[in-house]
């Protein structure tokens, strides 16, 4: 994938210059959620300067506690190295983000963590076992709680891995996995599998409901199963790019046609392609490829320092995290019609 030097020389990148804003911009982070503001129903970059920093951050974790909180962090427009990230609330102050324990040698995206807080997905390039060489395409892995943490990763295997990629990893209260599969003819959709007795179930296609789009992925399932949050590209009610839709399901497991989330959340100049809500249930966060940054900066002709000041700040066109009120989400029940 990338030899060992190459690696290190971008984990230190990622830390240093992340490390470099934090004590640049942000004073003692304390309370809840950061220390952030609650945005209400008007979406708001999440923690800017702290997690959303202008370098590329996306996808959203946190234990049920509310101490923990992941991030990935992203190098490149196609992706050229990618990380998880955490920072945890010690003696109720926020710990400057830094690469998660078991990320930061291969390719590491998507961390979700099960309702119970007992189990942690991710999606991984990385080698698999009893190999030595990283793989092209991506599989689910997953680690168990420990005392001290989280044990040793591992793939979840089959009947969710196979030789296709699978990704973003969403679990629900009794322990179904909502994943996104890529098709030989590079489409994407959202799959499902059931967890009986301990094992899983094979992997069943979602209906057209939620597989409306030329093409959709990276799912959140409410942990109750009530509605689910999905990504999709080409739906005829898209603003263009990648959007934000939300489908709900009824106790039949009848899924009502997909919703578009609202503008502010969606955007024409934008992608959105992570979509997560908050343990309690209050906070729907998304990442956001927006880019309004020029509108800070309005000398006829930028400087140099303006041009690192843009580059080091959120809303720079790289992907942010941003959040907003989950009422956005769920008031839009009320609309939903099922066939």
């Amino acid at each position: 994938m990338r030899n060992s030097s190459m690696v290190l020389g971008l984990l230190v990148l990622m830390t240093l210059v992340g490390c470099q804003q934090t004590s640049e911009l942000q004073p003692s982070l304390l309370g809840p959620y950061l220390g952030q503001q609650p945005p209400g129903r008007t979406p708001a970059v999440f923690a800017p300067g702290f997690v959303s920093t202008g370098m590329g951050e996306r996808d959203a974790a946190m234990t049920p506690d509310g101490t923990e909180f992941y991030f990935s962090r992203v190098l490149g427009g196609a992706f050229t190295f990618s990380a998880i990230l955490v920072t945890r609330q010690v003696e109720g102050e926020w710990m400057t983000p830094e690469v998660a324990s078991f990320s930061g040698q291969y390719m590491d995206l998507e961390p979700t963590i099960a309702p119970d807080g007992k189990t942690f997905y991710f999606m991984s390039r990385r080698p698999l076992p009893g190999s030595s060489e990283p793989m092209s395409d991506e599989n689910i892995w997953m680690m168990d709680r420990v005392d001290d943490g989280w044990g040793e990763p591992y793939p979840i295997g089959p009947p969710i891995n196979s030789d296709r990629a699978e990704f973003f990893a969403s679990v629900t209260t009794d322990g179904t996995i909502y994943f996104t599969r890529r098709g030989d003819d590079r489409t994407e959709k959202i799959f499902r599998s059931r967890l009986v007795d301990g094992e899983y179930q094979a992997a069943e296609e979602l209906p057209a409901a939620v597989n409306a789009a030329r093409t959709q992925f990276n799912a959140f399932i409410a942990p109750d199963e009530s509605y689910l949050i999905v990504c999709n590209f080409g739906h005829s009610d898209s603003l263009g790019g990648v959007d934000y839709f939300v489908v709900f399901r009824d106790k039949q497991d009848r899924w009502s046609q997909a919703i578009a989330l609202e503008q502010g959340i969606n955007h024409a100049s934008g992608q959105e392609w992570s979509p997560y809500v908050s343990p309690d249930g209050r906070y729907f966060f998304f990442m956001s490829s927006r880019a309004s940054i020029t509108d800070r900066y309005s000398p006829e002709r930028v400087t140099s320092d303006d041009l690192g000041r843009m580059h080091n700040e959120a809303m720079n066109g790289n992907p942010d995290i941003w959040w907003v009120d989950a009422s956005v989400v769920h008031d839009l029940r009320s609309g939903a019609a099922f066939d």
